[in-house]
C-alpha cells in the first residue's frame, strides 16, 4: 500500500484528491495543510512516504521550497505538482527540480491515479537499478550507489533525468545497462514519449544507416516503399545505443554529426531532416583500447562520455547479492505465484562462492530455477542448478534433500511408486504379487479369491498414480513428469488413453 501526504491550503481540494485515492485501496492518505505542515511530517512522523501530492502557492512554505526540501531529505520520495493555471510556469520549474510531473487543478480522478501509475512504475525502475549499483564519474568525483545505499542511486537518476546530456552506460554484458538507460529516460522530461533500443551488434553493416535513418523508395535494391529510421520514430524521446563499440567506422562519423549538428538524412533523400532524441549509448567493450587501435572514432568518445556511469561486475560486489536475491524472489513469487520467503544460508554461501561471468541476468536465470524447482518456502541448495554446484566446488552427494513438506512426502511416495512400477518389465519373469510361473513345467500358483490379471492391475494402478500425481502437482503436466519421474511423452500418452483432464486437478 503507498504512503501519500496531500499538501494543500484547501481542505475542499484535500478532501477530493482523497477521495479520489480512496476509490482502490492502494493507498493510505495524510494530509498536510501548508509546506512547513508536510516538512515536519516527512522528516519527523512516524511514516515513509511513497508520494507527495503538492500545491505550489501556500503560506510558511510554498511548494517549490517544500520540494527542494523533500528531495533533499530523500530524493526517492515521488511528487507531483497540483497548480492553478496562474502558477503554471511555477509547475514546469518545478518538474525541472526534480517533481515528477504536474496537474492542473481542478484535479480530475482518473487523470490523477493515471500520472500515479506512471510515477510509480519509473519509481520501480529505480528501485530495481538497485541490482545495478551505478557508478557514476563526473568532474573527476566518484559517487558510487551500492544497494544498501538507494538514495545515492536515486540521486543518480535525479541528476541525469534533469539534464539532456548524452550518456555512456559501460559494463560487463548482463550488468543492467539497458535498465539504467529506461530508468534515465522514464524520470526525464521525455518520459511521455518514446524509448527505443537498438543493438548495434545485430544490424548488418550494409542495412546501418538505413536502420537508424530511414531510407526513400527505390534508394536500394529492396527498397520498394519509403521507411523511417529509429531516429524519426524516437523523435522527441531517446534513443538506447546498445553494444555502441560494434558500430561500424562509417556510421561512427555520421552518428557523431547527428549529435552535433541535430540533422540526419536517410538513404536516398537529398533532405536534411531535424532530430530532437536524446542519446543514451552502453558498451561492454574497452574503448580507449579501441581508440589506440583506431577501431573507435575519439571524437565520439568524449561527445558520448559526457557523463559515464559504471556498472561493476557483480563478482566485485558480493556483498550486495543478498539484496539482488530477494528482489529477484519477490519478482518470481509474483510471476510464479509462489510464496518463496527468502534462501537457506548455506544456499546464499554457495552463490557468494561462485564468480558470476553472466552477471546478474546470470543470477536472475539461477534463482529462476530455483523457483521451479523449490518446493518448501525458501531456497534451498538443492534446488539450485547442478552446473553451478560443480562451478563452486559444491560436493553434490552433500546436498540436502528439498525440505519436506506434505506435497513433497506425496511426491516422494509416488517416486517410489514409480521405481517399483518400472521394474516390472513386460517380458520379464517375475516375483509378483504372490503369483510364480515354473518356467519347467507352465503350472501357475495363484493366490484364490482375488483377482490377479497384471494387464488390468497394471491399468488401474497406472490410472490411480496418474490421477494422484496430477493432484499433487495442480494438474501442472511439466511438473508432474519432471517430480515424478515419467517422460513427458508417455503421460500425455496415459493421460489421453485414460481420459483424464488435467486441469480437473488444478486446485
Amino acid at each position: 500500500m503507498l504512503k501519500v501526504l496531500v499538501v494543500d491550503d484547501d481542505q475542499g481540494l484535500r478532501l477530493s484528491v482523497k477521495s479520489a485515492l480512496s476509490v482502490t485501496q492502494r493507498f493510505e492518505v495524510d494530509e498536510a495543510f501548508d509546506g512547513v505542515n508536510a516538512m515536519e511530517k516527512v522528516k519527523n512522523g512516524d511514516k515513509k512516504y511513497d508520494l507527495v501530492l503538492l500545491d505550489v502557492d501556500m503560506p510558511r512554505m510554498n511548494g517549490l521550497e517544500a520540494l527542494r526540501q523533500i528531495k533533499e531529505f530523500d530524493p526517492g520520495i515521488i511528487v507531483i505538482i497540483m497548480t492553478a493555471h496562474a502558477t503554471f510556469e511555477s509547475a514546469i520549474q518545478a518538474v525541472k527540480d526534480g517533481a515528477y510531473n504536474y496537474l492542473q487543478k481542478p484535479v480530475a480522478g482518473d487523470d490523477l491515479l493515471a500520472l500515479i501509475d506512471k510515477a510509480v512504475n519509473a519509481h520501480n525502475l529505480i528501485s530495481n537499478i538497485a541490482a545495478s549499483a551505478p557508478v557514476m564519474v563526473e568532474e573527476g568525483r566518484k559517487i558510487i550507489g551500492h544497494t544498501s545505499q538507494m538514495q545515492k542511486v536515486f540521486n543518480i537518476i535525479h541528476r541525469l533525468a534533469k539534464v539532456e546530456t548524452p550518456v555512456l552506460i559501460r559494463g560487463a554484458s548482463g550488468t543492467g545497462k539497458e535498465l539504467v538507460a529506461k530508468a534515465i529516460h522514464f524520470n526525464s522530461a521525455r518520459k511521455d514519449e518514446k524509448f527505443v533500443a537498438i543493438n548495434c551488434s545485430a544490424i548488418p553493416e550494409n542495412l546501418f544507416e538505413s536502420e537508424l535513418f530511414g531510407h526513400e523508395k527505390g534508394s536500394f535494391t529492396g527498397a520498394d516503399q519509403r521507411k523511417i529510421g529509429k531516429f524519426q520514430f524516437a523523435e522527441g524521446g531517446t534513443l538506447f545505443l546498445d553494444e555502441v563499440g560494434d558500430m561500424p567506422q562509417l556510421m561512427q562519423v555520421k552518428i557523431l554529426r547527428v549529435l552535433q549538428e541535430k540533422l540526419f538524412t536517410p538513404v536516398g533523400s537529398n533532405r536534411e531532416f531535424p532530430t530532437n532524441v536524446r542519446i543514451i549509448a552502453a558498451t561492454n567493450r574497452p574503448l580507449e583500447d579501441m581508440i589506440k587501435a583506431g577501431t573507435f572514432r575519439e571524437d565520439l568518445f568524449y561527445r558520448l562520455n559526457v557523463v559515464p556511469i559504471f556498472l561493476p561486475a557483480l563478482a566485485e560486489r558480493k556483498d550486495d547479492m543478498e539484496h539482488m536475491v530477494n528482489i529477484f524472489i519477490r519478482k518470481f513469487n509474483q510471476a510464479h505465484g509462489k510464496r518463496i520467503t527468502g534462501i537457506a544460508p548455506d544456499a546464499m554461501a554457495v552463490l557468494k562462492k561462485h564468480s558470476w561471468p553472466g552477471n546478474i541476468r546470470e543470477l536472475e536465470n539461477v534463482i529462476e530455477h530455483a523457483f521451479v524447482l523449490e518446493m518448501s518456502n525458501v531456497i534451498t541448495i538443492a534446488s539450485l542448478p547442478e552446473a553451478l554446484l560443480i562451478a563452486t566446488g559444491t560436493n553434490l552427494i552433500d546436498v540436502p534433500p528439498v525440505q519436506e513438506t506434505a506435497q513433497n512426502v506425496a511426491a516422494a511416495g509416488i517416486s517410489s511408486a514409480v521405481q517399483a512400477h518400472a521394474s516390472l518389465g513386460d517380458d520379464e519373469d517375475s516375483d509378483v504379487g504372490g503369483m510364480d510361473l515354473d518356467e519347467e513345467d507352465g503350472e501357475l500358483i495363484a493366490y484364490s479369491g482375488e483377482n490377479l490379471d497384471f494387464n488390468a492391475q497394471k491399468e488401474a494402478f497406472e490410472k490411480e498414480f496418474i490421477i494422484k500425481a496430477l493432484k499433487t502437482f495442480r494438474g501442472r503436466i511439466n511438473q508432474t513428469a519432471l517430480h515424478a519421474n515419467i517422460p513427458k511423452k508417455t503421460l500425455l500418452r496415459k493421460i489421453e488413453k485414460y481420459g483424464i483432464i488435467a486441469k480437473d486437478y488444478s486446485n
